[in-house]
Protein backbone atom coordinates (compact mmCIF):
# COMPACT_ATOMS: atom_id res chain seq x y z
CA UNK A 1 0.00 0.00 0.00
CA UNK A 2 1.38 3.24 -1.11
CA UNK A 3 1.93 5.90 2.02
CA UNK A 4 2.91 9.24 -0.02
CA UNK A 5 1.52 10.65 -3.79
CA UNK A 6 4.05 12.73 -5.19
CA UNK A 7 1.98 14.71 -8.22
CA UNK A 8 3.78 16.49 -10.82
CA UNK A 9 3.07 18.44 -14.18
CA UNK A 10 2.78 21.48 -15.80
CA UNK A 11 1.20 24.18 -14.76
CA UNK A 12 -2.82 23.82 -15.99
CA UNK A 13 -2.24 20.43 -16.22
CA UNK A 14 -5.05 19.79 -13.55
CA UNK A 15 -2.63 18.78 -10.42
CA UNK A 16 -4.54 20.88 -7.69
CA UNK A 17 -8.04 19.49 -9.05
CA UNK A 18 -6.70 16.01 -8.80
CA UNK A 19 -4.94 16.66 -5.80
CA UNK A 20 -8.05 17.86 -4.14
CA UNK A 21 -10.25 15.00 -5.33
CA UNK A 22 -7.50 12.39 -4.10
CA UNK A 23 -7.51 14.26 -0.26
CA UNK A 24 -11.10 14.15 -0.44
CA UNK A 25 -11.55 10.70 -1.13
CA UNK A 26 -8.46 8.95 0.63
CA UNK A 27 -8.07 11.15 3.57
CA UNK A 28 -5.38 12.90 2.65
CA UNK A 29 -3.44 16.43 3.13
CA UNK A 30 -1.94 18.15 0.57
CA UNK A 31 1.69 19.55 1.03
CA UNK A 32 3.34 22.25 -1.80
CA UNK A 33 6.22 21.00 -3.94
CA UNK A 34 6.21 23.94 -6.01
CA UNK A 35 9.03 26.40 -5.70
CA UNK A 36 6.94 29.49 -6.75
CA UNK A 37 3.84 29.09 -4.95
CA UNK A 38 5.91 28.72 -1.16
CA UNK A 39 5.47 32.87 -1.56
CA UNK A 40 3.38 34.55 0.15
CA UNK A 41 3.58 37.88 -2.34
CA UNK A 42 2.32 35.82 -5.09
CA UNK A 43 -1.01 33.87 -4.88
CA UNK A 44 -2.44 34.56 -8.22
CA UNK A 45 0.66 35.09 -10.94
CA UNK A 46 1.64 31.41 -9.42
CA UNK A 47 -2.18 29.80 -9.27
CA UNK A 48 -2.08 28.68 -5.93
CA UNK A 49 -4.99 27.19 -4.43
CA UNK A 50 -7.98 29.32 -3.61
CA UNK A 51 -8.66 29.87 -0.13
CA UNK A 52 -12.41 28.02 -0.61
CA UNK A 53 -9.88 24.78 -1.86
CA UNK A 54 -7.52 25.25 1.18
CA UNK A 55 -10.57 25.23 3.38
CA UNK A 56 -11.64 21.67 1.90
CA UNK A 57 -8.77 19.87 3.10
CA UNK A 58 -5.54 20.59 4.55
CA UNK A 59 -2.87 22.08 2.92
CA UNK A 60 0.85 23.06 3.91
CA UNK A 61 3.69 24.81 2.82
CA UNK A 62 1.83 27.05 0.15
CA UNK A 63 2.43 31.02 0.94
CA UNK A 64 4.73 30.84 3.98
CA UNK A 65 7.68 32.49 2.70
CA UNK A 66 7.72 36.49 2.23
CA UNK A 67 9.07 36.94 -1.15
CA UNK A 68 12.38 38.63 0.16
CA UNK A 69 13.83 35.37 0.96
CA UNK A 70 16.07 33.07 -1.33
CA UNK A 71 14.08 30.08 -0.18
CA UNK A 72 16.42 27.34 -1.07
CA UNK A 73 15.75 23.53 -2.16
CA UNK A 74 17.04 22.40 1.37
CA UNK A 75 15.16 24.60 3.47
CA UNK A 76 11.84 23.03 1.07
CA UNK A 77 13.14 19.51 2.19
CA UNK A 78 13.03 20.77 6.33
CA UNK A 79 10.11 21.76 5.78
CA UNK A 80 8.62 19.18 3.55
CA UNK A 81 9.82 16.69 6.26
CA UNK A 82 8.14 18.49 9.12
CA UNK A 83 4.76 18.39 7.23
CA UNK A 84 4.96 14.89 5.99
CA UNK A 85 5.41 14.14 9.74
CA UNK A 86 2.66 16.19 10.39
CA UNK A 87 0.09 14.44 8.33
CA UNK A 88 1.39 11.10 9.19
CA UNK A 89 0.83 11.96 12.78
CA UNK A 90 -2.81 12.89 12.25
CA UNK A 91 -3.50 9.69 10.63
CA UNK A 92 -3.39 11.32 6.92
CA UNK A 93 -1.68 10.53 3.57
CA UNK A 94 0.29 12.80 1.98
CA UNK A 95 -0.22 14.03 -1.23
CA UNK A 96 2.79 16.30 -3.00
CA UNK A 97 1.96 18.60 -5.73
CA UNK A 98 3.79 20.72 -7.87
CA UNK A 99 6.04 21.36 -10.63
CA UNK A 100 9.32 21.92 -9.38
CA UNK A 101 11.75 19.15 -10.39
CA UNK A 102 14.47 19.83 -7.69
CA UNK A 103 11.92 19.31 -4.87
CA UNK A 104 11.16 16.02 -6.22
CA UNK A 105 14.59 14.63 -6.75
CA UNK A 106 15.30 16.33 -3.23
CA UNK A 107 12.94 14.57 -1.33
CA UNK A 108 12.94 10.85 -3.37
CA UNK A 109 16.79 10.92 -3.55
CA UNK A 110 18.29 13.21 -0.93
CA UNK A 111 20.14 16.26 -0.92
CA UNK A 112 23.64 17.36 -0.26
CA UNK A 113 24.00 18.83 3.48
CA UNK A 114 25.18 22.32 2.65
CA UNK A 115 24.59 24.77 5.59
CA UNK A 116 22.96 28.15 5.58
CA UNK A 117 24.98 31.01 3.65
CA UNK A 118 25.24 34.41 5.67
CA UNK A 119 23.17 37.15 3.91
CA UNK A 120 26.62 38.90 3.60
CA UNK A 121 28.43 36.65 1.43
CA UNK A 122 25.59 35.77 -0.78
CA UNK A 123 24.64 39.78 -1.15
CA UNK A 124 28.41 40.27 -1.83
CA UNK A 125 29.31 37.75 -4.70
CA UNK A 126 25.90 38.85 -6.11
CA UNK A 127 26.68 42.48 -6.60
CA UNK A 128 30.45 41.39 -7.50
CA UNK A 129 28.64 39.28 -10.67
CA UNK A 130 26.50 42.47 -11.58
CA UNK A 131 29.74 45.16 -11.56
CA UNK A 132 31.99 42.68 -12.99
CA UNK A 133 30.21 40.28 -14.65
CA UNK A 134 30.83 36.60 -14.03
CA UNK A 135 34.39 36.07 -15.63
CA UNK A 136 35.66 36.87 -12.69
CA UNK A 137 34.02 34.95 -10.14
CA UNK A 138 34.60 31.62 -12.55
CA UNK A 139 38.38 32.48 -11.99
CA UNK A 140 37.99 32.58 -8.63
CA UNK A 141 36.22 29.66 -8.40
CA UNK A 142 38.49 27.73 -10.42
CA UNK A 143 41.32 29.03 -7.95
CA UNK A 144 39.20 27.99 -4.96
CA UNK A 145 37.15 25.02 -5.66
CA UNK A 146 38.60 23.80 -9.16
CA UNK A 147 36.70 20.53 -9.02
CA UNK A 148 32.99 22.29 -8.81
CA UNK A 149 34.60 24.64 -11.83
CA UNK A 150 35.27 22.37 -14.17
CA UNK A 151 31.36 20.58 -13.49
CA UNK A 152 29.88 24.14 -14.84
CA UNK A 153 29.74 26.30 -17.80
CA UNK A 154 31.69 29.39 -17.69
CA UNK A 155 29.00 31.57 -18.48
CA UNK A 156 26.48 29.92 -16.01
CA UNK A 157 26.07 33.10 -13.91
CA UNK A 158 23.50 30.98 -10.74
CA UNK A 159 25.29 28.47 -10.21
CA UNK A 160 29.16 30.01 -9.99
CA UNK A 161 27.66 32.49 -7.62
CA UNK A 162 26.21 29.79 -5.28
CA UNK A 163 29.36 27.70 -5.76
CA UNK A 164 31.88 30.68 -4.80
CA UNK A 165 29.22 31.74 -1.78
CA UNK A 166 29.55 28.07 -0.37
CA UNK A 167 33.62 27.72 -0.23
CA UNK A 168 33.56 31.27 0.62
CA UNK A 169 31.49 30.86 3.53
CA UNK A 170 32.36 27.43 4.69
CA UNK A 171 36.19 26.79 3.92
CA UNK A 172 34.83 23.68 1.78
CA UNK A 173 34.14 22.85 -1.96
CA UNK A 174 30.75 22.26 -2.81
CA UNK A 175 32.31 18.88 -4.54
CA UNK A 176 33.06 18.13 -0.78
CA UNK A 177 29.52 19.33 0.83
CA UNK A 178 27.69 16.70 -1.75
CA UNK A 179 29.78 14.24 -0.60
CA UNK A 180 27.73 14.43 2.66
CA UNK A 181 23.67 14.92 2.63
CA UNK A 182 20.50 14.65 3.22
CA UNK A 183 19.04 11.57 2.97
CA UNK A 184 15.94 10.53 0.94
CA UNK A 185 12.63 11.76 3.15
CA UNK A 186 10.24 9.03 1.52
CA UNK A 187 10.85 5.52 0.85
CA UNK A 188 10.44 5.59 -3.33
CA UNK A 189 9.23 2.18 -3.24
CA UNK A 190 6.26 2.41 -1.50
CA UNK A 191 5.25 6.14 -3.38
CA UNK A 192 2.81 6.61 -6.09
CA UNK A 193 4.91 8.78 -8.64
CA UNK A 194 2.97 10.52 -11.31
CA UNK A 195 3.29 13.57 -14.00
CA UNK A 196 0.65 14.67 -15.47
CA UNK A 197 0.86 14.58 -19.36
CA UNK A 198 -1.49 16.81 -21.11
CA UNK A 199 -0.89 17.08 -25.46
CA UNK A 200 1.00 20.40 -26.05
CA UNK A 201 -1.19 22.30 -28.15
CA UNK A 202 -3.62 22.00 -25.34
CA UNK A 203 -1.51 22.53 -22.72
CA UNK A 204 -0.24 25.75 -24.28
CA UNK A 205 -4.07 27.36 -24.88
CA UNK A 206 -4.47 26.45 -21.19
CA UNK A 207 -1.71 28.35 -20.44
CA UNK A 208 -2.58 31.39 -22.14
CA UNK A 209 -6.05 31.26 -21.41
CA UNK A 210 -5.09 31.34 -17.86
CA UNK A 211 -3.03 34.07 -17.67
CA UNK A 212 -5.65 35.99 -19.79
CA UNK A 213 -7.55 35.37 -16.77
CA UNK A 214 -5.02 36.44 -14.45
CA UNK A 215 -4.75 39.90 -15.89
CA UNK A 216 -8.75 40.78 -14.89
CA UNK A 217 -8.44 38.50 -11.59
CA UNK A 218 -6.09 41.00 -10.01
CA UNK A 219 -2.68 39.99 -10.77
CA UNK A 220 -1.73 43.42 -11.61
CA UNK A 221 -2.43 44.73 -8.53
CA UNK A 222 -0.31 41.73 -7.38
CA UNK A 223 2.31 42.41 -9.17
CA UNK A 224 1.98 46.13 -8.60
CA UNK A 225 2.24 45.36 -4.82
CA UNK A 226 5.30 43.56 -5.18
CA UNK A 227 6.81 46.16 -7.40
CA UNK A 228 6.85 48.91 -4.85
CA UNK A 229 8.23 46.55 -2.26
CA UNK A 230 11.86 46.79 -4.60
CA UNK A 231 13.33 43.71 -3.91
CA UNK A 232 16.11 42.64 -5.54
CA UNK A 233 15.37 41.64 -9.32
CA UNK A 234 17.84 38.44 -8.82
CA UNK A 235 15.08 36.95 -5.91
CA UNK A 236 13.20 34.06 -7.36
CA UNK A 237 9.81 35.53 -6.47
CA UNK A 238 10.93 38.61 -8.79
CA UNK A 239 11.51 35.37 -11.50
CA UNK A 240 8.33 33.99 -11.53
CA UNK A 241 6.82 33.44 -15.14
CA UNK A 242 5.20 36.91 -15.68
CA UNK A 243 6.56 38.90 -13.12
CA UNK A 244 9.17 40.99 -15.09
CA UNK A 245 7.01 41.67 -17.60
CA UNK A 246 4.06 42.99 -15.80
CA UNK A 247 6.72 44.73 -13.71
CA UNK A 248 7.58 46.23 -16.94
CA UNK A 249 4.63 46.86 -18.46
CA UNK A 250 3.39 48.67 -14.71
CA UNK A 251 6.70 51.07 -14.60
CA UNK A 252 5.49 52.09 -18.24
CA UNK A 253 8.28 50.24 -20.32
CA UNK A 254 6.03 47.69 -22.63
CA UNK A 255 2.02 47.66 -23.57
CA UNK A 256 0.51 45.00 -21.68
CA UNK A 257 -0.27 43.22 -24.80
CA UNK A 258 3.93 43.03 -25.11
CA UNK A 259 3.92 41.62 -21.27
CA UNK A 260 0.96 39.33 -21.28
CA UNK A 261 2.36 37.74 -24.84
CA UNK A 262 6.16 37.50 -23.11
CA UNK A 263 4.32 36.07 -19.57
CA UNK A 264 2.69 33.55 -22.02
CA UNK A 265 6.03 32.37 -24.10
CA UNK A 266 8.43 32.26 -20.99
CA UNK A 267 6.05 29.71 -19.19
CA UNK A 268 5.35 28.08 -22.40
CA UNK A 269 8.84 27.55 -23.04
CA UNK A 270 9.46 26.50 -19.27
CA UNK A 271 6.73 23.24 -19.61
CA UNK A 272 8.79 22.52 -22.66
CA UNK A 273 12.09 22.26 -20.66
CA UNK A 274 10.43 20.95 -17.27
CA UNK A 275 8.84 17.82 -19.18
CA UNK A 276 12.71 16.77 -20.88
CA UNK A 277 14.43 17.00 -17.18
CA UNK A 278 11.73 15.07 -15.76
CA UNK A 279 11.97 12.61 -18.37
CA UNK A 280 16.01 12.68 -18.22
CA UNK A 281 16.30 12.98 -13.74
CA UNK A 282 12.87 11.23 -12.92
CA UNK A 283 12.21 8.53 -14.84
CA UNK A 284 10.40 6.42 -12.42
CA UNK A 285 7.50 8.87 -12.68
CA UNK A 286 4.97 7.27 -14.40
CA UNK A 287 3.36 9.96 -17.27
CA UNK A 288 -0.70 9.66 -17.41
CA UNK A 289 -3.62 11.67 -18.40
CA UNK A 290 -5.21 13.80 -16.20
CA UNK A 291 -8.42 12.15 -16.84
CA UNK A 292 -7.25 8.70 -15.83
CA UNK A 293 -4.99 9.77 -12.76
CA UNK A 294 -7.84 9.63 -10.34
CA UNK A 295 -8.90 6.00 -10.84
CA UNK A 296 -5.11 5.12 -11.60
CA UNK A 297 -3.78 6.23 -8.13
CA UNK A 298 -6.93 4.97 -6.16
CA UNK A 299 -6.54 1.90 -7.30
CA UNK A 300 -3.16 1.78 -6.51
CA UNK A 301 -3.39 3.12 -2.99
CA UNK A 302 -6.07 0.18 -2.19
CA UNK A 303 -4.54 -2.61 -3.85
Amino acid sequence: MSDAILLAGPTTSGKSALALALAEALDGTIINADSMQVYRDLRIITARPSPADEARVPHLLYGHVDAAENYSVGRWCVDAQAAIAETRRAGRLPILVGGTGLYFKALSQGLAAVPPIPAGTRVSVRARMAADGVAPLYAELQQRDPRTAARLMPGDGSRIARALEVVLATGRSLSDWHSEGMLPSIDGASTDKLFLDVERAELYCRIDARFDAMLVGGTLDEVGALAKRELDPALPAMKAHGVPWLIRYLSGEIALAEAAEGGKRDTRRYTKRQATWFRNQLPDFTWIKPEAALTFVSGAIRR
